[in-house]
């Protein structure tokens, strides 16, 4: 599996090369097409559905002692030659262009354009030349025979539109490479988390983990002008097949609307349907002493969740001593996702920009059902690994021949696209329980969670927020709500302490409240105790 550093780098790496003089300047060039095909999404479905029903045939790849020697080296000097992105020329606002195999990305995938006509969609196959690339005369890559295949694509940025100014050919806003991974940028302008097309069996000790690749891609001649790209995909694994429709709009944001069909192979233990994964080392509510430089090193601080009964709920994300799954019941839920809240720089200080990693909401559009949200946190000791994982889980097994028909959005961007009118939660602190001057009790934490905005905003003169305090275990004391002494209005903190015994976790939940009126969303948090930790 690649991490997350290598994808960056990878789908970063046109600038660099640019200033190395790999990029030569544009001019007319052919791509080479297969036969021309039929094309349509319900055929599409068909053929998932049938894949479904037969033994999986894992995709045939390429010589694998050739696709070894395109180390990271390697696969860093060659780029795509912009004069044969497709669409440069119009119709349409944005070029796809296309990454190339390599040691981290081994699985070919086919890659079409689709044209309209009076009968339809036809398709036909974008055939794989090197020839497409920039690349020395020394790089392992050219020994690779034709038709290889891609390791994915990407959409550039306008190519007409006042997108501040961008170079198309040097910045691009979505991004489809390894597996099923898929990302885009919000109007930060910078990649982070990941979705996927499904996760299967995460998390599940006897299982092993599967996140089934996209094989093909079909791309829809879009209209001259249009801001939305449509764009097809099949998906094939051992455990599932599937056939996806992706319509990818983007403005200042990015929004995807998806509709897919899936279809199961075999039965699987834990299903996960739109999936996000991200990265979260530490931050300000955990780092161990001197781990790293940096104040803060993460992708998403926290799981924000809106339920069917209206509530706003609030998750930061940890860093736990062991693989931990946290599940969240609902029915039809109205959205959920990963989001990066803590926007200065001065809490990171790194130069690829934490602050501006784009937030992932999910909205459903049809009837989910009943399931439940669920959170993954794996232990990580560094910022290359994906550890943490979101998704919705049925509540019905997934077992061989169910299939389902799903459709949602995918909102890339700074903020979840629809805030409740309450306060948000903006921090969570974690310190040694007790008092100053006094000797610190072992067994006992002191939590202080930030809140901004909403309801806290118009607090009588005078007057404080009451803590509805819950927790599995353990007992409260020193408790007590105060403004932030920043002279932001409506940034209150609310202080307690935790004692409890043992190592198993404790969750926690805090909602601030005014007179029996809710002035906050609730803060949801899972506390891993340290046992005799004074310091």
């Amino acid at each position: 599996m690649i991490d997350r550093r290598t994808f960056l780098a990878t789908a970063a790496s046109t600038a660099t090369l640019a200033a190395m003089g790999y990029l030569p300047t544009a001019s007319a060039a052919q791509i080479s097409f297969g036969k021309r095909t039929p094309f349509s999404f319900d055929a599409l479905v068909a053929r998932a559905k049938d894949m479904a029903g037969k033994a999986y045939q894992p995709p045939k790849r390429p010589p694998q002692d050739i696709l070894d020697k395109i180390d990271y080296a390697a696969h860093g000097q060659i780029q795509f030659k912009p004069e044969y992105a497709v669409f440069a020329d119009g119709p349409g606002q944005f070029p796809v262009t296309f990454f190339h195999l390599g040691r981290y990305f081994l699985s070919p995938v086919q890659m079409h354009v689709l044209t309209r006509d009076r009968n339809g969609l036809t398709a036909r196959e974008i055939v794989y030349q090197d020839d497409y690339f920039n690349m020395p005369a020394d790089n392992p890559a050219h020994q690779l025979p034709a038709g290889s295949g891609f390791a994915g694509f990407r959409f550039q940025e306008s190519r007409t539109a006042d997108q501040g100014k961008l170079d198309w050919k040097k910045n691009d806003w979505v991004a489809f490479l390894g597996a099923s991974y898929f990302r885009a940028i919000g109007e930060l302008y910078q990649y982070g988390l990941s979705a996927r097309g499904v996760a299967i069996d995460v998390a599940e000790p006897e299982h092993p983990e599967e996140f089934p690749n996209f094989t093909q891609f079909w791309f829809e001649t879009p209209k001259d002008g249009a801001d939305t790209v449509t764009v097809y995909a099949l998906m094939d694994g051992p455990s599932i097949s599937g056939a996806f429709r992706f319509d990818m709009t983007r403005k200042a944001d990015v929004t995807m609307t998806i509709d897919a069909a899936l279809f199961v192979r075999k039965d699987i233990a834990r299903f996960g349907i739109a999936p996000l994964t991200s990265m979260y080392w530490y931050s300000e509510a955990q780092k161990t002493t001197a781990v790293d430089w940096r104040p803060e090193v993460h992708d998403s601080d926290g799981l924000a969740m809106w339920n069917r009964k209206g509530e706003y709920l609030w998750r930061p994300l940890n860093n736990p001593p062991r693989t931990m799954a946290s599940s969240f019941s609902d029915a039809n839920p109205r959205g959920f996702g990963l989001l990066q809240r803590d926007r200065n720089f001065d809490h990171y200080l790194d130069g690829v920009y934490y602050d501006r990693r784009p937030s992932l909401w999910v909205e459903p559009t049809n009837d989910w059902g009943e399931g439940a949200i669920q959170l993954i946190e794996i232990p990580t000791d560094d910022e290359i690994h994906d550890n943490i994982v979101a998704m919705w889980v049925p509540k019905a097994p997934a077992t061989k021949g169910s299939s389902y028909r799903l459709g949602y959005k995918l909102y890339w961007s700074a903020n979840e696209p629809f805030p409740p009118a309450l306060a948000r939660c903006v921090a969570t602190r974690l310190g040694n329980g007790g008092q100053p001057g006094n000797a610190r009790p072992q067994g006992v934490r002191k939590f202080m969670v930030e809140f901004l905005g909403g309801g806290l905003a118009s607090m009588p003169f005078g007057e404080k927020p009451e803590l509805d305090l819950w927790t599995s275990r353990g007992s409260f004391s020193y408790i007590f709500a105060e403004p932030v002494p920043n002279g932001v209005a409506g940034h209150w903190r609310a202080q307690f302490d935790l004692t409890v015994d043992g190592a198993d976790p404790v969750e926690l939940r805090l909602a601030l409240k005014h007179a029996g009126t809710v002035l906050s969303e609730s803060w949801l948090y899972q506390y891993h105790p340290t046992p005799n930790l004074t310091r």
